[in-house]
């Protein structure tokens, strides 16, 4: 009886709000960038400003969004494969109301699921596009054959990189495979462990001329975020470092990026563009 209480309220919320939400992309050409913890504490910063959030780690091999939260996941994405769950009974609720999905130590199965489990997954998805305003996933760095379906699908994508030249160079060939598979992808970036202010702006500025001039697209620059003792200090502690200590170089960051990316993504407004399970079921049906 509870379930079916439970299910007749999301119906109910659903009938009050049409919306889709909005399927975002976290990605990086390479690991150890601070991607997951920069989309971690980008969508806390989101749900401070109203907006509700679920953040979906399907990062391969190193998903640890409970482990920056210090929370530990009852169920995963596999678990709902494995026991035939339905999508809402893997979602977790950390600070601020946060939803996430985890992904478990078993999440490289997600990528080579058979038809039937396609489907299901789709399916589950489905229940899930109207009751938030933004689904994030926080892939893994680098893209894989099948992973790199959820990228495209995506409305937006967010690629984190340093100004270190390997993870340019890395950055770049990933926003390249995005592009060329998906040229319409609006793709923000974000320039984080920039030593000063003004060195973390040039090197963000460089990198979007770079990506104009060699692949002919036009990237939205989102911001910096700077070398802060902080961030290692909230990481060893289990906390988000926006919950930390908001006032600090990185807390006060995020709320600048969070502020950037609503603004843009309001003007740049894709209204009429194919949904994600749209746009994801024509993927899986064709090679990449």
């Amino acid at each position: 009886m509870s379930d079916q209480a439970a299910s007749l309220r999301r119906k109910l919320q659903i009938s009050k709000n049409p919306r889709e939400a909005k399927t975002l992309s976290f990605i990086s050409g390479k690991g150890g960038v601070g991607k997951s913890n920069i989309a971690l504490n980008f969508s806390l910063e989101l749900i401070k400003n109203d907006q509700k959030v679920l953040l979906f780690d399907l990062d391969v091999g190193m998903g640890n969004i409970d482990i920056l939260l210090g929370l530990n996941s009852d169920k995963t994405i596999i678990d709902m494969f494995n026991e035939q769950l339905s999508i809402h009974d893997i979602i977790e609720t950390g600070p601020r109301n946060l939803a996430y999905i985890a992904g478990g130590s078993g999440l490289s199965e997600f990528f080579n699921l058979n038809a039937d489990k396609k489907d299901y997954f789709i399916r589950q998805y489905m229940e899930l596009v109207q009751m938030y305003d933004y689904i994030i996933f926080d892939m893994g760095a680098g893209a894989t054959k099948d992973s790199i379906f959820f990228i495209l699908a995506s409305d937006e994508c967010i690629v984190i990189t340093t100004p270190e030249p390997t993870s340019i160079t890395d950055a770049y060939g990933m926003i390249k495979h995005v592009a060329a598979n998906q040229p319409d992808m609006p793709i923000f970036a974000i320039m984080n462990r920039c030593g000063t202010q003004k060195e973390g702006e040039k090197s963000l500025e460089r990198f979007k001329t770079v990506i104009a001039q060699f692949l002919h697209i036009e990237i939205q620059m989102m911001g910096i975020l700077p070398e802060d003792k902080m961030v290692t200090n909230a990481v060893r502690k289990q906390i988000p470092f926006i919950l930390l200590n908001e006032r600090s170089a990185a807390g006060k960051a995020v709320q600048q990026l969070t502020e950037n990316y609503l603004s843009k993504s309001r003007e740049m407004n894709n209204i009429g563009n194919a949904s994600f399970i749209q746009k994801l079921k024509q993927f899986i049906t064709k090679e990449v």
